[in-house]
């Protein structure tokens, strides 16, 4: 009888172990979004600002988050990609579309003005126009918005921005060329991507760079570096650029 009873709760035991091993297969798995694999390490905020609305409010209609911030702040490409639509309209105002090699597309919209034309290829970091409120916006702001395969009327595709670029809350601020790992944040300032730096003041970081190894080669201090670049932190990441004159 004891035997029985032992065997009976070692069945038991079991059963529970393979029920919390298929349940945490699950729970991985609806974590992990098609197409967003290594998105959080790559992609940099848009502009700087405060966030004044994040996605989903106003009853679900809106599908993408809104950074509030002065006249004509410059509009950053998140990630590499080519300009699939710049035009105005009565809704969204300037705007500009961006299609991603990772099958993305990225809409920022009110802006005051565009600085990048449909077909043209740009690079992460790259202004793309200035931040305003034209088209139906209350305030100055940008609306910014990220879509997977194609942006639709319906939005059917629409997907949280804070899923690649980190989470924030209304309120807060964000710097605009910072890029996002995780929960963690490394500093990637905006005017380090403009496109008016010389190449040979720029370093592009690569895995396994620290900013001791890029010293060495570039003969410069450290310290420099940071002041330069305006980190707070020695954390770099890789395709982050920066000024080593």
């Amino acid at each position: 009888m004891r035997d029985y009873i032992k065997r009976f709760l070692i069945a038991i035991i079991m059963a529970l172990c393979v029920g919390l091993l298929f349940l945490g297969g699950r729970h991985t798995q609806a974590a992990s979004l098609p197409g967003t694999k290594g998105m959080n390490d790559q992609w940099i905020w848009p502009a700087g600002g405060v966030i004044s609305d994040t996605y989903g409010t106003r009853k679900g209609k809106h599908k993408g988050i809104d950074i509030a911030g002065k006249v004509n702040t410059p509009i950053l490409a998140v990630d590499d990609g080519i300009v699939v639509k710049s035009y105005y309209s009565n809704t969204y105002g300037n705007v500009v579309f961006i299609k991603h090699p990772n099958n993305f597309v990225t809409v920022y919209a009110h802006l005051n003005k565009r600085s990048a034309g449909e077909g043209q290829t740009i690079k992460q970091g790259a202004i793309i126009g200035q931040m305003g409120k034209t088209g139906q916006a209350t305030g100055t702001h940008l609306h910014f918005e990220s879509h997977q395969v194609e942006w639709r009327y319906d939005k059917l595709y629409s997907l949280d921005p804070e899923k690649l670029l980190g989470k924030t809350k209304v309120g807060e601020t964000v710097q605009g060329g910072i890029a996002g790992i995780s929960n963690d944040v490394l500093e990637a300032s905006s005017h380090l991507k403009s496109q008016n730096v010389e190449n040979s003041n720029r370093y592009i970081v690569k895995p396994g760079d620290t900013l001791f190894a890029i010293s060495i080669k570039r003969n410069i201090s450290v310290t420099r570096i940071k002041d330069i670049n305006q980190l707070t932190t020695d954390l770099i990441k890789p395709k982050q650029i920066l000024i080593v004159k």
